[in-house]
């Protein structure tokens, strides 16, 4: 988290991607819209198959296709991205925004070493010679905390070290000093001491450039205690959305509340079942009527089933607002959920809140 430079750097409205396939349209994103201030960051959660990722390559104009279809509109400090032409793009690329994707293996060209990767993008957008790229190159390896820096610019991605590998591609993605980082999944197949360095790793280059960032993550644990704002998404949308304090202090929506209960917890015994969301994501080529998450709810009732709610504010609260007929806490979840137990909702969500009730 960071205090930044106030102003807003990233308005997204009402954003829509889909891909056209031979079974139908894929409606991945579906009218998304949030503000991203200079300096912050926003996490933007939900599990495989949300948009997450979608969403944010639709903002960087990555998702190329002739079978993409991206509207709406996303202004990042005040152009339209949407409406540039791909040329503009590539100038934005990197000095401006850019991204760390999931996999460094794939993202890294394995056939070229490590210090061409990072000096061919200095040259490319900075004009500076071999010797000032190279120079530039080994600076932002050891920023990165990686050891012995010049001879790893000698290295080919399959000679580091999964932890080594996504370094090299935080230090790509810095090397022209954007304003906007996309972290798609930084901590991918990582070990647990390496991720918890690499979103170190981030937090402090964040703070330290003034750099706006969106952390694209399944897990809620990460966005905790990182993220000044967090987007929880599902089936496309949004499902709640809060700065990020008032969403752990008040979860509102049950796939929010879902999903933390799902993060396995060392206070609890050894053995103990982890509480699983049943059943799996909608069809989003033909998504149920009303809420999509309510084959999976446990507080669902016949209304969720039928119209879709809104995403609105909370009470008085402005700043934190949910897509949600039964919200967590409120009596008609409690009714519900009853009701639901009752009926033999088969629901390892339900029977995990069967210890406390509905929160």
């Amino acid at each position: 988290m960071s205090g930044g430079t106030v102003g807003t750097l990233l308005e997204v409205r009402d954003l829509h991607t889909t891909f056209s396939i031979p079974a139908g349209d894929v409606r991945a994103v579906r009218g998304v819209s949030f503000d991203l201030e200079r300096g912050r960051t926003l996490g933007i959660v939900g599990e495989s198959g949300s948009g997450k990722t979608v969403l944010a390559r639709s903002i960087m104009r990555l998702n190329i296709g002739t079978n993409v279809t991206t509207t709406g509109t996303a202004t990042f400090d005040g152009r339209d991205v949407l409406s540039l032409p791909h040329a503009a793009m590539q100038d934005l690329w990197g000095p401006e925004m850019a991204m760390v994707f999931q996999d460094p293996m794939t993202a890294l060209n394995p056939l070229v070493r490590v210090g061409r990767q990072l000096t061919e993008h200095l040259r490319h957008h900075l004009g500076v010679s071999k010797a000032e790229a190279d120079r530039t190159a080994v600076e932002l390896l050891r920023e990165v905390r990686i050891p012995e820096p010049e001879a790893r610019l000698r290295a080919y991605p399959h000679e580091l070290s999964g932890g080594m590998r996504q370094r090299v591609c935080i230090a790509i993605a810095l090397a022209c000093a954007p304003s906007l980082l996309f972290a798609d999944e930084p901590t991918t197949a990582l070990d647990v001491t390496v991720q918890h360095q690499i979103l170190n790793l981030l937090g402090r280059e964040q703070a330290d450039r003034d750099m706006a960032m969106v952390l694209v993550t399944h897990d809620l644990g990460v966005v905790a205690g990182r993220t000044d704002e967090t987007l929880v998404m599902y089936a496309g949308t949004v499902v709640e959305q809060a700065p990020t304090r008032a969403l752990f202090a008040d979860m509102r929506h049950p796939y929010s509340e879902a999903l933390l209960r799902s993060i396995p917890r060392t206070n609890r015994p050894s053995h103990t079942r982890l509480a699983a969301i049943t059943g799996r994501p909608p069809d989003l080529i033909a998504p149920p009527a009303g809420c999509a998450f309510s084959p999976r709810c446990p507080y669902a009732q016949d209304r969720c089933h039928e119209e879709a709610p809104p995403l609105a504010p909370s009470g008085g609260d402005a700043s934190h607002a949910f897509a949600c007929w039964t919200p967590v806490g409120s009596p008609e979840a409690a009714e519900s959920f009853a009701r639901n137990v009752a009926d033999g909702l088969p629901s390892a969500v339900a029977v995990d809140l069967a210890s406390g009730g509905a929160s």
